[in-house]
């Protein structure tokens, strides 16, 4: 729960005719991560099913693209009693019967694209010709060169229309205005032919546009719209039989197309374990890690169904190879969505503390504290429930109803519901009327999740035997005594008004073995090695005050609350009867959903960059088991 599995690096020695074998039984077992070394990999340089792997890629991405153009339904894989392998010339033949039917969907596939481009071109076309609906006139006279009339159409902008049609006027030429938007007018200019030049310099003052009449436009407004229109049923009635084409292809090939998808997911793990597989000559060389507690259970497999000799061997990892060490954790299924955030940060390393429970507990205590409210609660948790089937949002059920339950707890404690204060009595306080108290509480809170977490660096840190720093970092035992000593010394201080012995040693002596340990592990020149170690010391304890004034906000947001709720209670009086309830009643909603949803924020804020931040390297490797079916990881 608070680490990752304990892992075991096995080697199996098989013959190589056993290794399709072995991986449908590593797969069945699901709990195998292969992997190569690179020392393997120099000693038994050769890799065993190249040319099948290359036949199977292309068979699988052939099957995946027929799939794609098809809504063929394929049937999930039977168990099959006994295992049988898929001999390299079968599936060359699978692979070229998928190549054919390829090509008959891939020329469906061609022919259809260029129908859909056709329809978004007479698509573009009809957004053109929207400008011109208020055109009474063939648009064909704007295509060609006229002998009597100067002709033109464009647009202009609105500043410079009024002098344009004044302009115009004065050389015998009318404007008439037949579409317009918020800075451009779109004009038809009509004229003698003489005055030609003295208007295209009025033309081209005015920063007049041309615009170009599309050759489709060879009638009226109306009657192109109809011929448009037409022609964008005729190629979607083209692009629905071509549709219907495709399926009817695949309900063709359908037991073929199946019979594929079958023998492709039954071959897919030796295909990914080939990846990894060493061998020479008749043996194979298959390595990788296990979850310990899952290796009896490989081990009785293997020796039950292999009926030629193995050699299986396994060992810890080394602590040098914990950062390679895939991680596996299990949790409840109710911390779904705190795991899915703590994996939004990073993988927790091998041999690490895995935060995800801790990171829940305190993320459910925070979120309370801030949004302490039983009604604003109830909804909350009422909406996790009312999701619970939903199949997007049925994952947050457990962290909406948890946070939901959290906020009615603080609410009952503040005694606050739906905002109104005087309805039950406060089973602790109001955090409004004793701002001091819940000021110190976020104080003490902030400490006491800055030292659990500095606690589980060491933790981490001792597990990786990286002692020095266990003990002398500022994140290290070291950094703990700072911690204490400062707190002690600033609370003397403020208590007293004074600085006595006992307090500078709380803080100098924690201080200078940290700052020997910044000196021990800065390989630098003298004079840069003494600015490195006392900048690095300095953010130390600037960090620590830092983090703990962060968790204010704790008590910030308590405070925010209920401020917002009685400005909501404010603007009601004000609009007064009959608004005042819908008034409450929308004020209660944006305080839920806005609120809610920053307080969510800071709540990861607080444990991501003070909490995870500290001990957390979050780069751990997931754990990516090999397993039945197409879509390995």
């Amino acid at each position: 729960m608070f680490k990752p599995l304990p892992m075991q690096y096995i080697s199996l020695k098989v013959l190589t005719e056993d290794v399709p074998l072995v991986a449908h039984l590593l797969a069945e077992n699901g709990m195998f991560n292969p992997e190569t070394t690179e020392a393997l990999a120099e000693q038994l340089p050769e890799r065993l099913g190249e040319e099948y792997r290359n036949v199977f890629n292309q068979a699988r991405h052939r099957l995946e693209k027929i799939l794609s153009r098809c809504s063929l339904t394929v049937p999930a894989l039977l168990e099959s009693p006994i295992f049988q392998k898929l001999p390299l010339a079968q599936l060359d033949q699978l692979n070229q019967q998928l190549g054919e039917i390829w090509q008959q969907f891939s020329a469906l596939a061609e022919t259809l694209h260029q129908l859909q481009e056709q329809q978004i071109a007479v698509k573009q076309l009809l957004e053109t010709l929207q400008k011109f609906t208020a055109l009474d006139v063939d648009l064909s006279i704007f295509q060609s060169d006229k002998h009597f009339l100067n002709l033109h159409i464009g647009t202009v902008s609105l500043i410079q229309f009024s002098h344009l049609r004044e302009a115009l006027a004065l050389a015998e030429h009318f404007l008439t205005v037949f579409h317009q938007d918020e800075k451009t007018v779109y004009v038809v200019i009509a004229g003698p032919l003489e005055q030609q030049e003295q208007v295209q310099g009025v033309l081209e003052h005015a920063n007049f546009q041309p615009l170009s009449i599309p050759p489709q436009f060879h009638h009226h407004p109306p009657q192109v719209y109809a011929e448009l229109t037409t022609q964008i049923e005729h190629w979607q009635q083209k692009i629905q039989d071509l549709f219907a084409q495709e399926q009817r292809l695949a309900q063709q090939h359908r037991q073929t197309l199946i019979l594929a998808h079958q023998t492709l997911t039954q071959a897919a793990s030796y295909v990914v374990l080939t990846e990894t597989v060493r061998g020479r000559g008749r043996l194979a060389l298959i390595e990788g890690w296990i979850p310990q507690e899952a290796l009896p259970n490989l081990e009785q497999l293997l020796h039950r169904q292999l009926q030629r000799p193995l050699v299986l061997t396994s060992r810890q990892p080394l602590p040098a190879e914990y950062p390679q060490v895939p991680s596996v954790t299990r949790h409840h299924p109710w911390l779904a969505t705190y795991v899915t955030l703590m994996k939004n940060y990073g993988t927790p390393r091998y041999g690490e503390f895995d935060p995800t429970v801790w990171f829940a507990c305190t993320f459910i205590l925070m979120f309370g504290c801030m949004f302490g409210d039983i009604g604003h609660g109830s909804v909350i948790a009422g909406a996790g429930w009312f999701w619970k089937d939903h199949p997007k949002l049925k994952n947050f059920t457990p962290f909406l109803i948890a946070a939901g339950l959290s906020s009615i707890g603080f609410g009952f404690l503040y005694g606050s519901i739906f905002g109104f204060e005087d309805v039950l009595p406060a089973f602790w306080m109001s955090p409004l009327h004793d701002p001091e108290l819940m000021l110190t509480i976020a104080l003490y809170w902030g400490m006491g999740f800055i030292l659990i977490a500095t606690l589980i660096t060491i933790f981490n840190r001792w597990q990786e035997g990286d002692y020095l720093n266990a003990w002398f970092n500022h994140t290290g035992i070291a950094g703990v005594l700072l911690y204490l000593g400062g707190f002690y010394a600033i609370k003397q201080w403020m208590s007293t008004d004074n600085f006595n012995l006992d307090q500078q040693l709380a803080v100098f002596l924690p201080l200078s073995l940290i700052l020997g340990y910044k000196w021990h592990e800065n390989k630098m020149p003298f004079a840069e090695r003494i600015l490195v170690t006392l900048i690095e010391g300095l953010e130390s304890v600037l960090n620590y005050l830092a983090n703990t004034l962060s968790f204010l906000r704790v008590a910030a947001f308590s405070l925010n609350h209920v401020a917002l709720a009685i400005a909501v209670f404010t603007l009601a009086d004000m609009v007064g009867y009959p608004g005042q309830g819908l008034v409450i009643i929308l004020g209660n909603l944006f305080i839920i959903i806005l609120e809610g949803a920053i307080v969510t924020i800071q709540v990861l804020r607080l444990e991501y960059y003070e909490g995870f931040s500290r001990f957390f390297s979050g780069d751990g490797r997931a754990f990516k088991p090999l397993i039945r079916g197409l879509n390995q990881h």
